[in-house]
């Protein structure tokens, strides 16, 4: 071969190395695509709680969660069943379409686990609210947001016994729901004594109705502790058909808990700032995809509790109409 000939075929040659250098030997195999929850972007978010629909307090979670989407630009689809089979059935579903991160709340941990740990394998990550803190991050949850139900329970108890009260009644609403039963734990140590009451947050009439049959039975109950907002009027009108000088006070907020503490009928209420459990999710779930955040250290971000009594009610009054708090 001539040397002329040799000068004409060396950049030819020396393309096709670079070509071949740049393919590699795996060149025909499909580009790999990233995973859901790949680092950099935040697109999209499921939410999905144990609260029923309509439900007060989780309106305003579901309010936080929408909000946050809005100022990140980050679609959120909220969904919620107080069902804990359908409740893993909606976090399925949220993986089988891809979504960038979950938020979920566990009042029943177990039946979630599967769940959440296939979410997590899918590489999405998934950010906990509200019930299951002990069970986060063995489930793979890079945080959870919450309060500590024991302490928030504990706090409560202390409350009404610094009030002067001998035995407490506290009222657990949801069957299974782990977070209530904290709740009381925690309320009846600090009291001292006391003791619980099951009824049906989905059956008013009855659970008003059992409420008021235990202060009869037991005329030595001088304080009512609700885990509910909506629980807890039905606990004022007892109370009161009763005719017992009980003092009554709650977990959560609505228009009807904050009217009952302007007119001294409930002592005052737990406020767990679970707007916060909705709009903090979406941030560290941001931050995580975009600059791998993460917050708390391996305990959880705490909301509360903060208490709302009759020093400051009317501070918090207008938030409560405007749904965040």
């Amino acid at each position: 071969m001539s040397r002329q000939r040799v000068r004409r075929l060396v950049p030819w040659i020396a393309a096709a190395a670079v070509l071949a250098a740049c393919s590699g030997p795996g060149s025909d195999e499909p580009a790999k695509t990233e995973s859901p929850g790949a680092q950099g972007t935040l697109e999209s978010v499921a939410v999905v709680t144990h609260g029923s629909a309509g439900d007060a307090f989780w309106n305003v979670v579901k309010n936080g969660a929408e909000q946050a989407g809005k100022d990140l630009g980050v679609r959120v689809d909220y969904n919620s069943s107080g069902d804990p089979g359908q409740q893993a059935k909606l976090i399925d579903n949220a993986v089988a379409q891809g979504v960038g991160g979950l938020v979920v709340s566990m009042a029943n941990p177990d039946a979630l686990r599967t769940s959440i740990e296939k979410a997590v394998a899918a590489g999405i990550p998934v950010v906990t609210v509200n019930s299951g803190e002990n069970e986060s991050a063995a489930f793979g949850a890079i945080t959870h947001v919450g309060q500590s139900e024991t302490l928030a329970g504990s706090n409560a108890g202390k409350r009404l016994a610094d009030a002067g009260k001998k035995k407490l009644l506290c009222v657990i609403h949801e069957a299974g729901n782990i977070g209530a039963n904290q709740r009381c734990e925690g309320a009846t140590k600090a009291f001292g004594t006391g003791t619980t009451l099951q009824v049906d947050i989905n059956n008013p009439t009855d659970a008003q109705a059992r409420i008021k049959g235990a202060v009869e039975a037991d005329r030595s109950i001088d304080a009512v502790l609700t885990l509910n907002s909506q629980v807890a009027a039905r606990a004022v009108d007892a109370v009161k058909e009763a005719n017992s000088a009980a003092a009554i006070a709650t977990f959560d907020l609505n228009a009807d808990v904050v009217a009952a503490i302007k007119a001294d009928k409930l002592l005052f209420a737990v406020d767990q700032q679970q707007y916060e459990q909705g709009y903090l999710p979406i941030v560290l779930l941001k931050l995580y995809q975009t600059n791998r955040n993460t917050l708390g250290g391996g305990a959880p971000v705490q909301t509360g509790p903060a208490f709302v009594d009759k020093n400051n009610v009317e501070a918090v009054a207008a938030l409560v109409s405007r749904g965040t708090r």
